[in-house]
């Protein structure tokens, strides 16, 4: 066995994520469906990349200053990536996020020493929303930088170069499938342009919550929303920036109700503790599986995010009280 790497900064503990074959999953499609671990980054979740390459960025074209604060609107997850990235580099952060996320998400991003906002979710149509607020608060601020993770497509960029050549190398080139949620549209415009430019042929799948209306945007051309969903930090209602140009080949809507169901056998088959976005991003994987197995592949082997660890989720939908509040199914394992 290969001892891990060394590494000369801590931020170097970025990236290079494990992928993993899931068994289960790699069952019900009839194929090889494969989980690549970002709940192994240093702030636990995908968004560690889109907070490293946005400083990095803003740093580059002198925007940010020695000294100077971050402001970030988000639903949790990249604002405790700038905030782990804004410590290892001396800056300071505003976080400003809805005030319906997950208490674990808000204990987090204090214990780091963000300043934390929260406001009342609302439409993105509304000047008080999250992002809107951070916006004001950025250039109420002095030295201070937003980091517009929506549109900043320095987000996009560092998927581009991280995240798809590291599967198409863990992958040895044989991909045929990626599929993942949009929040921000980073990961799945830059993993899917990134994959592209390996190999044209790579099937690129959007795999939406219900409540999101991308799902309608790229199957009907129209931004149209049905239904809603309790998953954290994906789902969007509009083309963002980072979304412009994605090249999504064909889409998927999954229901909160089947991304527990995968939550629930990756925990107890599996071990793996995962948030809900996982959940759903496998269930888009079973079904981007399974449609390229209908059409005759070979052995197709398709590839996910696994966006976060389920212990950000503890209050949420590891509460047996909070799901039934909610209408969804409880852990069996919860009801006991």
């Amino acid at each position: 066995m290969t001892a891990p790497q060394l590494r000369d900064d801590t931020l170097e503990l970025i990236g290079n994520t494990p992928l993993v074959l899931l068994q289960g999953p790699s069952e019900a499609a009839g194929c090889e469906i494969y989980g690549k671990c970002e709940f192994a980054n240093p702030g636990a979740s995908v968004k560690d990349r889109a907070a490293l390459g946005i400083i990095r960025d803003a740093e580059a074209r002198g925007d940010l200053k020695p000294g100077g604060t971050i402001v970030e609107g988000t639903a949790g997850n990249t604002g405790i990536g700038i905030a782990l990235v804004a410590n290892a580099l001396g800056y300071k952060t505003i976080i400003v996020m809805p005030d319906n996320q997950s208490k674990e998400k808000m204990d987090t991003l204090r214990a780091l020493g963000a300043q934390l906002v929260t406001v009342p979710p609302t439409k993105f149509s509304d000047c008080n929303h999250f992002v809107h607020t951070s916006r004001r608060l950025a250039e109420e601020t002095d030295g201070a930088i937003w980091a517009n993770q929506f549109d900043n497509t320095a987000n996009r960029k560092v998927h581009i170069e991280t995240t798809a050549a590291e599967l198409w190398e863990q992958m040895e080139g044989r991909i045929d499938g990626f599929t993942c949620a949009a929040g921000t549209g980073g990961t799945i415009a830059g993993v899917g342009l990134g994959l592209k430019a390996f190999d044209e042929d790579i099937r690129i799948a959007l795999t939406d919550p219900h409540g999101a209306a991308l799902y309608s945007y790229f199957a009907e051309g129209e931004l149209k929303a049905e239904g809603s969903s309790v998953a954290e930090g994906i789902g969007q209602g509009r083309i963002t920036a980072n979304l412009e140009g994605a090249p999504i080949d064909t889409q998927f809507r999954i229901s909160d109700e089947e991304g527990l169901d995968w939550v629930a056998r990756l925990l107890r088959e599996e071990g793996l503790c995962l948030g809900l976005s996982s959940g759903i991003n496998v269930a888009g994987a079973i079904a981007l599986g399974r449609q390229l197995v209908e059409e005759g592949r070979e052995k197709p082997r398709v590839a996910t995010i696994l966006c976060d660890t389920g212990f950000r989720y503890l209050s949420t939908i590891y509460n047996a009280d909070w799901l039934e509040a909610k209408g969804l199914p409880v852990f069996e394992w919860l009801r006991d």
